[in-house]
């Protein structure tokens, strides 16, 4: 019997067993609703017999709270608040897209993409670009697990109980007609449509507020709340447009992929395609910016992508991006507006870039008063002056440029800009670079100071929490920090006095810079900042070399065995380290006790352990089921570690299935393809033979054979 059975009286209290009826009852009826209004806009009753639905459940969920769960839709008003966002890793990296800006471009990425392949008829899914705050989406057995950011591809913020409130996400997969698989990660673009964000800004304007400059910048902020209440408040809308991973389901291709997102109650974008030609990408293309003003959402090009899933695991990524997708961008917006004056900025490498202030002028919903010229080359090429009448654009709808000057015949013009003679930050003789003037004082201009120390604690780098620009800028300021080794000197008494810190803030952070002393060396490698010098190169360099001394020592045609290295790049590397004054800081930052740890790696010798021989190098490892003795980032750690690659799907080329209990459709995969599969306790004995070929008498790591510092 239902509560509200027609004929019949409820009872006054109902049981426990009654209340848990009917709460599945009304949750299953309001969960429809919210799909059919906000998934498929086709409701099928008022808001107001919603509204009584919705209040009924929140009535018995309060009356019995241990029968409410966080995937009851009256979750999605908020929680309580955060001191702060978390770090999560994500379950599969969010790598950029390499960029296309003509359909020449394209036409050169299909012709590589059927080389490498061999195959003359590829299918591609073509869907537009959304301008809005990338997000992964993680459900365990159905229910969303959490939301992450995109972050630094790797790791991102926590923002799960902010998502739980956007009525688009849902927070159980929908059965219908499909099974919920047991894990499964989505990527997807939270967004404002227009309406929203223009009736959200009359909201705060009618309140005092100011209103937000874009939708994109608003839907960020909206995100990252460390009150999810307030999220809860903005008109969000997050569209899934792929499976990064999933076990419990198999799909052969991306529009499969889609066409189950959308079973599962995810909303996906609108003009999804499939098609087989570049004409046909060049078609989509037209039409879609044909139509780009008259859209309800902002969008700065087309996503195109490989549709079949077992070629793109064979052409793999780079570091920066997958070589199976590319974004077919629109040309950017153009404005016209004057230079008012040009001055010069030092950036964190060095770089004096000549940089054009402009009377205020709006590109594509964003307001304009700066952009960069670049460099001294590109300033003399463009010929701009102060007082000019120029056109500029934002590049990729994000950078402000100055595109051209615009001739006024009869106008007086100014002087020609000329390059300073000495560093605006600290006075020194600047080199000349090819195109780019720098300052060589790397480590103690105070310009390049601030954007280094900042750097320095990045996430990417040695990731000290709370050293960010505003506190880094804040120290050079105040004269607490005259070069970078002096951070680690800061004392509690040092920085109580200073705006925005108290005893705890100044307590967390020196705590925070003196448990970074011991550090990965490829992060101490990012965090110095070393042109050409990125986190995959960074990690190369640290399992080639081992130590901050070898890399300092080493000549450059040692550096090119390196894969990924060359010429170019060594030089770069040689040339920044043979610099007086970087010498002169690593050396002092070795004397405040900065220890960069190498990474653990397999040097072959005896071992103690019966476990048999297995060489991880280069292996391609997939993970699946629930794991008993490691986490899933621990294990992914020690793998990596070992020079394995471990990736998201099986196919030919896979090495080894590690399962685990309750395996997914990937061990079948994985039997059907013939490929090596160890269960956790095989797998353990491996990797307790590879920790003993590594190990030596006073070696630390645990059985496992992850460094402790990797853990």
């Amino acid at each position: 019997m239902t509560l509200d059975q027609p004929g019949q009286a409820a009872p006054d209290t109902p049981t426990r067993e009654e209340a848990a009826a009917e709460i599945a009852r009304l949750r299953a009826e309001v969960d429809r609703h919210n799909h059919l209004y906000h998934a498929k806009a086709a409701p099928e009753v008022s808001d107001s017999v919603y509204d009584d639905l919705f209040r009924r459940l929140q009535a018995l969920e309060a009356a019995h709270p241990s029968l409410a769960t966080p995937d009851s839709p009256t979750q999605r008003v908020g929680a309580e608040p955060l001191e702060s966002l978390p770090n999560l890793e994500h379950a599969v990296p969010m790598l950029s897209l390499d960029s296309a800006h003509e359909i020449g471009d394209v036409r050169r990425f299909d012709e590589r993409l059927r080389k490498a392949l061999g195959e003359d008829e590829i299918r591609y899914v073509v869907e537009p670009k959304l301008d809005g705050a990338s997000l992964e989406l993680v459900y365990v057995d159905g229910v969303l697990d959490r939301a992450v950011t995109r972050g630094n591809g790797r790791v991102g913020e926590g923002v799960t109980e902010n998502v739980r409130t956007i009525p688009s996400v849902p927070l159980r997969l929908r059965e219908d007609t499909l099974p919920a698989p047991g894990f499964l990660s989505v990527r997807g673009e939270a967004i404002m449509y227009l309406g929203d964000f223009e009736n959200l800004n009359q909201r705060r304007i009618e309140a005092g507020e100011p209103p937000y400059q874009n939708p994109r910048n608003a839907t960020s902020g909206a995100l990252r709340q460390l009150d999810s209440k307030i999220t809860a408040q903005r008109p969000l809308t997050v569209l899934a447009y792929d499976v990064m991973a999933v076990e419990g389901a198999d799909f052969a291709t991306d529009s499969e992929g889609l066409a189950a997102l959308k079973a599962w109650g995810l909303r996906t974008p609108d003009r999804i395609e499939v098609v087989g030609s570049v004409e046909e990408i060049g078609d989509y293309h037209r039409a879609f910016d044909a139509d780009r003003e008259s859209l309800d959402y902002e969008i700065d090009g087309v996503v195109v992508k490989l549709d079949a899933l077992e070629p793109r695991e064979r052409l793999g990524s780079t570091s920066h991006h997958p070589r199976w997708a590319i974004a077919y961008k629109f040309e950017p917006r153009k404005e016209v507006t004057r230079i008012d004056r040009i001055f010069v900025s030092v950036g964190r490498t060095g770089v004096l870039t000549p940089v054009a202030l402009l009377r205020p002028v709006e590109v594509g919903g964003v307001t304009v008063s700066r952009a960069s010229l670049h460099n001294r080359e590109e300033l003399e090429r463009k010929g701009v002056r102060e007082g000019d009448r120029v056109r500029i654009q934002r590049a990729g709808d994000v950078i402000p440029q100055v595109v051209e000057r615009i001739a006024e015949e009869g106008r007086d013009r100014g002087e020609p800009f000329v390059m300073p003679d000495a560093c605006p930050s600290c006075g020194t003789e600047p080199l000349e670079k090819g195109p780019f003037t720098v300052c060589p004082n790397h480590f103690a201009c105070r310009a390049q100071l601030k954007g280094r120390i900042a750097h320095f604690g990045s996430r990417s780098a040695l990731d000290i929490e709370g050293m960010g620009s505003e506190t880094a800028a804040l120290l050079v300021d105040e004269g607490l920090v005259k070069e970078l080794a002096d951070i680690f000197d800061l004392t509690e008494e040092d920085l109580v006095p200073l705006e925005g810190f108290a005893e705890v803030s100044a307590r967390n952070l020196v705590r925070a810079i003196g448990e970074r002393r011991r550090v990965e060396l490829a992060r101490f490698l990012v965090g110095l900042g070393i042109p050409e010098v990125g986190v995959s190169v960074a990690a190369d360099l640290a399992a080639h070399f081992r130590s901050v001394d070898a890399i300092r020592g080493a000549p450059p045609e040692e550096m090119e065995e390196i894969h990924g290295v060359g010429s170019k790049m060594s030089a770069a590397i040689r040339n920044f380290l043979d610099e007086p004054r970087v010498a002169e800081a690593l050396d002092r930052l070795m004397a405040k006790g900065v220890e960069p740890v190498a990474p653990p790696v397999r040097e072959g010798g005896a071992t103690e352990s019966d476990g048999p021989e297995h060489d991880w190098e280069g292996n391609r490892i997939v993970l699946t089921g629930a794991l008993e003795t490691f986490s899933r980032r621990e294990l992914k750690e020690i793998l990596q570690g070992l020079g394995a690659r471990v990736t998201g799907s099986v196919s030919a080329r896979t090495d080894l299935v590690v399962a685990g209990a309750s395996p997914g459709s990937k061990l079948a995969r994985a039997r059907e393809l013939g490929v090596a599969v160890v269960d956790e306790t095989e797998l353990r004995k491996r990797l307790d033979a590879s920790a003993g070929r590594r190990g030596g008498p006073g070696d630390e790591r645990d059985p496992s054979g992850a460094d402790p510092a990797t853990r």
